[in-house]
């Protein structure tokens, strides 16, 4: 009888840790550091009932790391603030994974400086001379005179490329330039520094002691704002995905899932 309520027991563990499941996420900062997290954390919410044991691990480094997830079977979803390059695709092709991109949402790169700057708005040939380094004085374009400290994120990020496209004409970042890992540390070194610039996501545009500068006259919430972007999940087509994480996929693409987006600052898809 002891060994029957043993071996029953046993058994009841095995089936609870056989439905337990982690959906894995790695990849961009911007979708990361927040929205993810409050999503994973609304997901868990709705499914407390028919999928307690449901869990997350979620990694944020940048769009770069995002693809390689998904190429190198380490993650179930990659996280990108930009489409994989035409290199990238071939070297998942060259593995047998299919990269597909799934838009879920769309967001504006902020330019930021700090609040004590007298800035009121800046043109894509100024910020262009300030992130390559032909501008290094604030003197150049506005009242106030000091050395431009350009901050922007490190070459994992999607925003960091991005950024260059669009807004730098493809020229390589000043050598003055400081690397930072992060949407957070970004807006955080903007806000402490009279003299700095960078750019961030639009759900990091509300830290304290920082603004959002118009670009060509535009916000970043502008339909025809020129630093405009997409915001990607990535997933491998050539297998399939768990129920959980393609259910998690559905959740963020529904109407709950993007008023998530939408209460982070970004935009949603409809």
């Amino acid at each position: 009888m002891i060994q029957r309520l043993i071996l029953f027991a046993s058994l009841q563990l095995t089936l609870i840790l056989a439905h337990a499941e982690t959906i894995v996420i790695m990849g961009s900062d911007t979708i990361g550091a927040k929205a993810a997290l409050h999503l994973a954390e609304a997901y868990k919410a709705k499914t407390a009932k028919t999928n307690p044991d449901i869990g997350f691990e979620i990694s944020a480094e940048g769009s770069s790391t995002g693809v390689v997830s998904i190429t190198e079977g380490h993650g179930d979803i990659g996280m990108t603030s930009r489409k994989p390059s035409a290199k990238e695709v071939a070297r998942a092709k060259a593995k047998g994974v299919e990269l597909k991109s799934i838009t879920v949402a769309r967001d504006g790169i902020a330019v930021v400086v700090n609040d004590q700057n007298p800035i009121e708005s800046i043109s894509l040939a100024e910020l262009e001379a300030m992130f390559t380094g032909d501008i290094e004085d604030w003197a150049a374009i506005t009242s106030d005179a000091g050395t431009i400290s350009v901050y922007t994120r490190n070459t994992a990020s999607g925003t960091y490329d991005l950024f260059r496209e669009k807004a730098m004409s493809g020229r390589d970042y000043s050598k003055r330039s400081q690397k930072v890992a992060g949407n957070e540390q970004i807006a955080s070194e903007v806000a402490r520094n009279a003299d700095a610039i960078g750019y961030v996501g639009l759900a990091y545009t509300k830290t304290p002691g920082i603004k959002v500068v118009p670009v060509e006259g535009m916000l970043p919430k502008a339909k025809d704002y020129p630093l405009r972007r997409t915001l990607f999940y990535l997933v491998n087509e050539n297998i399939r995905l768990s129920p959980a994480a393609n259910d998690f996929i559905g959740f963020t693409l529904s109407p709950q899932g993007q008023h998530i987006m939408q209460k982070v600052d970004f935009l949603p898809l409809y």
